[in-house]
């Protein structure tokens, strides 16, 4: 068979998964893509820079663009991920905007979807969470949003429990575009497995402090390290802004990092199928949010 012969059938596209912080874009992904590619938290904001995740469908390799949540940014580092968000969009062949049918239209939503109107780019509408709202409350958001005309198609989905979930799938591989798969069949994410372990640590941080703590958080993988025995170390760095705001992270005799540190090693193990001997540190490093590296460490631009 001829290399022409074996791609014939074949699609591949780009679908942007956009939407306002904590509509639950990566849970979405998480799901349709099958195990875990994005971080997911209860508190907004979670998603900081651009992750692919590579779902098979049939004949169709459709690349799922999970973009931070776009909101009013005020900082540097709210200013990149909106940013990351929208080029995310812009490059995509496809736009699916989800929106937490329990919050309903909010501010976020609002400017979203007025944005994507000036674009003139036609979207998906996936209303998630509808497990938690009433089936009237449901068709009138639905049609109020279906009022601005860029909504091809419109899904009632729960990504948590996965209802509705294969629908979504089955529309997005219809709509890609004949072409080579742009990835290994068995690919599922583009991210790097160090970056892939800074993030799951990132989670567990989100996960186990609930102030405002998080998002003055960088974790760094600084070393792995293969073991002859098929197993791996891997040494990562906690930073934070500010003196105090070690003491919050390690816990009283340390505790709190070793809660985050089991885990994210249990997840890790879990998803690279191997053993994993995790080392954790916390240091102080001020300024990190306005700090080039950090944003190039992140995929983001600097200056967006």
């Amino acid at each position: 068979m001829s290399e022409g012969e074996a791609t014939e059938g074949r699609r591949c596209g780009f679908i942007a998964i956009v939407g306002a912080p904590n509509a639950g874009k990566s849970t979405l992904v998480n799901v349709l893509v099958g195990t875990k590619v994005t971080i997911v938290s209860p508190k907004v904001q979670t998603t900081r820079t651009r992750v692919l995740g590579i779902v098979m469908a049939g004949a169709a390799q459709v690349v799922l663009v999970d973009t931070p949540g776009i909101f009013a940014p005020k900082r540097r580092l709210e200013r990149a991920m909106v940013a990351a968000a929208w080029t995310g969009a812009a490059d995509a062949d496809l736009i699916a905007l989800v929106v937490d049918a329990a919050r309903g239209f909010d501010d976020d939503t609002r400017a979203i979807l007025a944005r994507l109107k000036e674009t003139g780019r036609e979207a998906v509408l996936i209303l998630n969470k509808v497990d938690l709202v009433r089936r009237e409350k449901l068709l009138g958001l639905a049609a109020e949003m279906n009022e601005t005309g860029i909504f091809a198609r419109t899904f009632m989905v729960s990504a948590l429990s996965g209802d509705g979930v294969g629908d979504v799938l089955d529309y997005l591989a219809e709509r890609m575009p004949p072409g080579p798969w742009l990835f290994p069949e068995d690919q599922i994410s583009d991210m790097p497995l160090r970056l892939l372990a800074a993030e799951v640590t990132r989670e567990k941080v989100f996960l186990r402090l609930h102030q405002e703590l998080p998002y003055s958080i960088h974790v760094e993988t600084e070393k792995w390290e293969e073991r002859p025995d098929g197993s791996a170390r891997i040494d990562q760095v906690v930073y934070v802004q500010r003196d105090s705001q070690k003491p919050i992270v390690l816990g009283k005799g340390g505790r709190q990092i070793k809660a985050i540190g089991e885990a994210a090693r249990s997840e890790l193990e879990q998803l690279l199928e191997r053993r994993i001997h995790l080392f954790i540190h916390v240091k102080v490093r001020g300024n990190w949010l306005e700090e080039r590296a950090a944003y190039r460490e992140m995929g983001l631009d600097y200056e967006p």
